[in-house]
């Protein structure tokens, strides 16, 4: 079940990784090319920052200067985003001392029980990311199909990708590491005893000297002839 263990923390590191890349990133949507009419020049927004590239290479941010101008629902996203980023990172240091691999983490029992609360962190970890990735996803079909939305229409970023894959790697590595625990609330098995029959006491205390035969001390009584008179 260590390899289960390790296998669950591979996959919860590489999910909180990429959790963080998708939370830096500025890719969470782009201008799409069907309605631009200068296809060498392109938007893309994130959750932080606003950016426009050209196909020279050139680009320029400009980051967002204030939360109370910023859409409702890309400060729900950051906020469902940062949590996942804090559950991922707390979910990892549970992990380390959860596994049975290590020696920190107190007996296998309290193991146990950190590797499952492990799992749960990264299952919540997981589901804040596809929340919110789900919500801006969500956010930006609704404009690009609406045919009375007339300002620019973005399509899906690369940071939403990423942040689904990240997400589905935490929830994996969870489930695996609350199943791993399994192993450990098994009954230990009973030993069988043969019964071998009553021993009688000339035999246990022939066992007890050695092996030799019981010899008794007592001389054996003679009678004469007066005995019975």
């Amino acid at each position: 079940m260590s390899r289960a263990q390790i296998s669950a923390l591979v996959l919860g590191v590489g999910g909180f990784g990429a959790l963080v890349a998708a939370t830096a990133s500025n890719e969470w949507k782009v201008t799409t090319r069907a309605s631009s009419v200068i296809t060498a020049t392109w938007v893309y927004q994130g959750l932080w920052m606003n950016c426009a590239g050209t196909a020279l290479g050139s680009f320029h941010c400009r980051p967002h200067f204030t939360i109370f101008r910023v859409e409702g629902y890309i400060q729900a996203c950051r906020g469902l985003m940062i949590a996942a980023v804090s559950l991922g990172f707390f979910g990892s240091i549970f992990a380390l001392f959860g596994m049975k691999c290590t020696k920190v983490g107190g007996s296998d029992k309290a193991k146990a029980k950190i590797a499952c609360l492990a799992g749960i962190v990264f299952i919540l970890s997981g589901l804040c990311s596809m929340t919110g990735c789900s919500l801006y996803a969500n956010k930006i079909t609704t404009e690009f199909f609406d045919p009375l939305y007339v300002e620019q229409k973005y399509e899906l970023g690369a940071a939403l990708f990423i942040g689904w894959a990240g997400a589905s790697l935490c929830i994996i590595g969870g489930v695996i590491f609350c199943f791993s625990i399994s192993d450990n609330n098994t009954k230990t098995p009973r030993m069988g005893y043969t019964y071998n029959g009553a021993t009688s006491v000339l035999s246990s205390r022939t066992k007890y000297h050695g092996g030799e035969d019981f010899k008794t001390t007592n001389p054996p009584k003679q009678f004469d002839k007066n005995a019975y008179v």
